[in-house]
């Protein structure tokens, strides 16, 4: 019989003796109280009518004691304590039974089953633990760890192996609208994912232009989106990846070796170039000067002319002689002097980007060094067209302008 079967049997019976005895005493205190207690006599001061001359003449006109002829005067003794007894043992044989674990019964079980000159007298003493308790050596009493132990608690776990968890699986997307104070770093750990994931598969740019209820397609695996080229393979991309080509067909659904030319594939477990996610972050380029900025990128109305125009870069305003920094490492391929921008210098970097820093009053490089982020070039001054001191600071990409302020950390 199993354990919960034994413990619900005896959980009922306990109840089942429990009314019985509370009934029992009911009627037993019910029984006592008519036929062998003494009514109590009236209590004269309380009647003014009769008033009872002396103590003999009192105990004449009491009322007789009504006492039963096949009964002693002297109630009997309650003999039910026997059942008291008995349920208490009942409890407490169900509750030790409950208490023991599972796995020292069985132990105990085992261990019973050994024959006793194989296993000495200080294998029971207990070890130094929590409560006192006695600690065996699964492997001492013929149980087998790996099939027994490691088998069930993975079962349980639910935990798969390191083969099953890193074999390839189906491409499915969920949908997640974006609310109020979500960034792509703290989505993309909340499902588990790298960022990489989230931008690539989304075609996000710019992850501060993300917005409220702009709908987001959630892969349930890492990966990145490749557009395929003209000379690419399968081998040739999972090469590149250095991934598999079964994953590659597997996760893609693809039936054949044959690739459409500017069709997308996702490559599991892929991540994009550090300065590529830098470039979506916002996080490409430093300040080149702490500052205030008194004119933004886009147009506005010329401060000489009064005309609409568009302004290429920002104005930091900050004092005369400040240090101006170069926002990213690379090569100085411009210095000069020009009636608009006054002294300038032009830095190229990485992936076709420039950068212009313009109204300087003293130049600390020259055309052809290579600087190093956030090393001095310049002093900021109020050369050329300027209302005052302040540095102008342009960002190219591949020729074209762009807001500055999304690729400032």
């Amino acid at each position: 019989m199993k354990r919960e079967v034994v413990v619900d049997v005896l959980s009922f019976v306990g109840i089942v003796v429990k009314q019985i005895l509370c009934l029992y005493e009911t009627l037993q205190y019910t029984w006592m109280h008519r036929f062998f207690h003494t009514p109590t006599p009236a209590t004269h001061g309380h009647n003014p009518v009769f008033r009872p001359s002396s103590p003999r003449k009192a105990l004449r006109h009491a009322p007789a004691q009504r006492v039963s002829p096949k009964r002693s005067q002297t109630p009997r003794r309650f003999r039910g304590l026997w059942y008291k007894a008995v349920l208490r043992c009942a409890v407490v044989v169900g509750l030790v039974y409950y208490m023991i674990p599972e796995r020292f019964a069985s132990l105990v079980r085992v261990v019973q089953k050994r024959d006793a000159s194989e296993i000495s007298e200080s294998f029971f003493e207990p070890e130094t633990g929590m409560g006192g308790m006695p600690y065996f050596e699964l492997g001492l009493v013929g149980i087998d760890i790996k099939t027994a132990s490691l088998e069930k608690d993975a079962a349980i776990s639910g935990i798969p192996e390191p083969a099953e968890y890193s074999k390839p699986k189906l491409l499915l997307y969920t949908a997640y609208k974006v609310q109020s104070g979500d960034i792509i770093s703290n989505l993309a750990q909340s499902f588990g994912l790298n960022q990489d994931t989230l931008i690539s598969v989304n075609g996000i740019t710019n992850t501060r232009l993300l917005q409220i209820n702009q709908v987001l397609r959630v892969p349930n695996q890492d990966g990145i989106l490749y557009p395929v080229k003209k000379e690419d393979t399968l081998e040739s991309i999972a090469a590149k990846f250095k991934t598999s080509v079964q994953s590659l067909q597997t996760v893609n659904e693809l039936f054949s070796d044959r690739l459409m030319v500017n069709t997308t594939l996702f490559i599991p477990g892929a991540r994009l170039e550090m300065l590529d996610l830098q470039e979506i972050n916002g996080d490409l380029f430093i300040w080149p000067v702490r500052g205030f900025i008194t004119s933004h990128y886009g147009y506005r109305s010329s401060p000489f002319t009064g005309i609409r125009q568009f302004h290429s870069g920002i104005d930091i305003g900050v004092p005369m002689g400040t240090s101006i920094r170069a926002a990213m490492a690379g090569r100085v391929t411009s210095v000069g002097f020009d009636k608009s921008f006054g002294n300038f210098v032009v830095i190229s970097h990485h992936a076709g980007y420039r950068t212009l820093y313009a109204h300087l009053s003293v130049i600390r490089t020259k055309s052809g060094d290579y600087v190093g982020t956030g090393e001095h070039i310049g002093d900021a001054g109020s050369t050329g067209l300027s209302t005052g001191p302040h540095l102008h600071f342009t960002v190219y990409k591949n020729g074209l302008t762009i807001n500055p302020r999304t690729l400032i950390k």
